[in-house]
């Protein structure tokens, strides 16, 4: 199968930023499919998104200043409150009767939940962001810009294969280590779930967690770039979640979370996070040299193929239907089946 050119999905939940990102009285910009944005944060704790552009002349409102309730815009003064709606104009004489809350700045669904804050990119409406495997409060470990599309983000994040070869570790993995394997999936509402198996033998990582309990894990992918991965030692969990967010079609956001009920590994996170950077960057590193390839020719010819290619092939199908859903107004319709695959690694 050769690789189909699809535009990002909308009308969709992407992770904006980690919740630590976004200080009281503070404003972050971010864009994501091209849409440049602003987080805020009163001075309550709430968070907004508001597009960062002012209605009046077209400024970006990050110029502005904002003091944890009222955004200021930097031009001309005219001041914005966190639902967009437009609270003053100061060039307007005193007596003058217009009803400047008529005047809005676009704003976006936003939600916060356990430290991740969710942005719905789209018009219609937005639900709920998706659940995850397990509720914890998740911690940031890292944020990367990959210089590449979503696409070839979400299906270097599920290539199953590579990981011998791009973490080569003493922690993790390496060439030697390859050997066969068979893991079962299943859809679900928007993707599919690797069921609850015991972990690769030659994953050492896995060990280091201790515990008495039989080790389970269950790796889940969602349209459109969310990658979890739940494991579980008898009533010990952890839960890491990876969120690919398209900046542009050239380059895409990746936030990396994990969440743990394990006491001793919250407090060695600062000794476990560079082992998380280190991985993610072994991923940058790669897509870097990837694309060195890719620009050598305008429509390079790729392919997917066999079981260990499954899991992009089955992103593109699910991607396909999303968006024929949208074009014919109606509900999604998971068009994967469960299916064993199997593959060397």
């Amino acid at each position: 199968m050769q690789f189909p050119e699809l535009p990002a999905c909308r009308e969709c939940w992407y992770v904006a930023a980690p919740s630590r990102d976004v200080k009281r009285g503070g404003m972050t910009p971010l864009t994501i499919l091209g849409e440049q944005i602003i987080l805020l944060r009163d001075d309550t704790g709430a968070v907004a998104a508001m597009r960062d552009f002012c209605p009046h002349r077209g400024i970006p409102l990050r110029y502005g200043k904002f003091d944890g309730c009222s955004l200021t815009c930097c031009y001309h003064g005219w001041k914005f409150n966190m639902q967009g709606t437009c609270t003053e104009i100061p060039a307007l004489p005193t007596g003058d009767t217009t009803d400047v809350s008529r005047i809005k700045a676009k704003t976006y669904p936003v939600r916060e939940i356990n430290g991740v804050i969710w942005i719905f990119i789209g018009t219609t409406e937005p639900g709920e962001p998706p659940a995850l495997p397990y509720s914890i409060d998740l911690k940031h470990v890292d944020s990367v810009l990959f210089p590449c599309d979503i696409d070839h983000a979400v299906i270097g994040l599920m290539d199953p294969s590579h990981g011998s070869f791009v973490h080569q570790s003493w922690w993790w993995r390496s060439s030697k280590s390859i050997h066969d394997k068979a893991k079962d999936f299943e859809p679900t509402e928007m993707g599919f779930r690797m069921k609850s198996h015991k972990p690769s033998s030659n994953s050492r990582a896995y060990k280091i967690l201790g515990g008495s309990g039989e080790r389970r894990t269950e790796i889940a992918f969602r349209l459109p770039g969310l990658r979890t991965e739940h494991i579980s030692i008898g009533a010990r969990h952890i839960l890491l979640l990876t969120a690919l967010t398209p900046i542009d079609d050239k380059t895409t956001q990746l936030h990396q979370f994990m969440g743990t009920n394990i006491g001793a590994l919250n407090l060695l996170k600062p000794l476990l996070v560079p082992f998380g950077k280190a991985f993610i960057q072994q991923d940058l590193d790669i897509v870097k040299k990837q694309q060195e390839g890719l620009s050598q020719a305008s429509t390079p010819t790729l392919m997917l193929l066999g079981d260990a290619d499954a899991q992009a092939i089955w992103y593109y199908r699910l991607k396909k239907e999303y968006h024929a859903a949208q074009a014919e107004g109606r509900g999604f319709e998971n068009p994967l089946k469960a299916r064993t695959l199997k593959w060397r690694s």
